[in-house]
């Protein structure tokens, strides 16, 4: 089947979710939990979802990755943590914003397809696409993270935020591992790394204040948000404006 096709399916299986949810789930906090046909039909779209993913990342020795391979990634990986966590926890209200988002980001590397860097080794690298899959792990996380509802479970949400900055750290490191090996030079200065830094240093903020502090609530809420909109900046805007305003490929 070409390509095409399966992100429109994923987009349709996702929306068609997303306003199945918005009618039933939306409006009431004592909803009923998920059917097991809802369950399972949330699986349909996903597992094309993971299909358009590994193609994206392994099924062409070209990589291509720009805001649009990013967006769709993280919220693949936003579905899955929520089809998980939905197992052990009551997470209703959550169904229809975090399919809807699927539904918007599936098909933007088709939309989207990014500008090739300058060939090189490096562009065909496991090692850049071992970094590229650690960092949209750790912004999948976030994204889920930065979701409102999950406000009113906490240990959730912190336990995703650790999870995050984890994946984050390893971003941060294999950026500077990695370029030394690849490039034979220290990771660069630029606004992505100035961005990656500062989202680092407000998640661990974040996380201090919560274990010495006892930080929650709407102030756990504003600095979630702030990590997030940097680690945001960070590439997806920078390489947005880059792709579609400027016209122009980036390393």
């Amino acid at each position: 089947m070409p390509a095409i096709l399966l992100y429109g399916a994923a987009f349709l299986l996702y929306a068609g979710l997303a306003a199945h949810f918005w009618r039933t789930r939306w409006r009431g906090a004592d909803a009923p939990g998920f059917a097991r046909w809802e369950r399972a039909a949330i699986l349909v779209p996903l597992a094309l979802h993971t299909w358009l993913i590994y193609d994206m990342l392994l099924g062409h020795a070209e990589l291509r990755f720009g805001f649009g391979q990013a967006l769709s990634m993280m919220l693949w990986l936003a579905v899955i943590i929520y089809w998980v966590e939905s197992r052990f926890l009551r997470l209703e209200g959550m169904q229809a914003p975090v399919l809807a988002l699927a539904a918007v980001c599936v098909p933007l590397p088709a939309l989207f397809p990014g500008l090739v860097s300058p060939a090189s080794a490096a562009t065909h690298s496991t090692e850049l696409r071992l970094h590229l899959a650690v960092a949209m792990i750790a912004y999948g996380l976030f994204t889920i993270a930065a979701l409102p509802p999950l406000l009113t479970m906490e240990q959730l949400l912190f336990r995703i935020i650790l999870a995050g900055f984890a994946f984050l750290t390893l971003t941060v490191l294999t950026g500077i591992v990695f370029s030394e090996t690849l490039f034979g030079k220290a990771m660069k200065f630029d606004h992505k790394t100035v961005f990656a830094i500062a989202s680092w240093f407000i998640f661990a903020a974040l996380l201090a204040g919560r274990y010495f502090r006892g930080w929650r609530g709407r102030t756990a809420l504003r600095w979630t948000l702030a990590g997030f909109v940097a680690l945001l900046l960070a590439y997806v805007g920078s390489r947005f404006v880059l792709e579609v305003i400027l016209q122009r490929g980036v390393a």
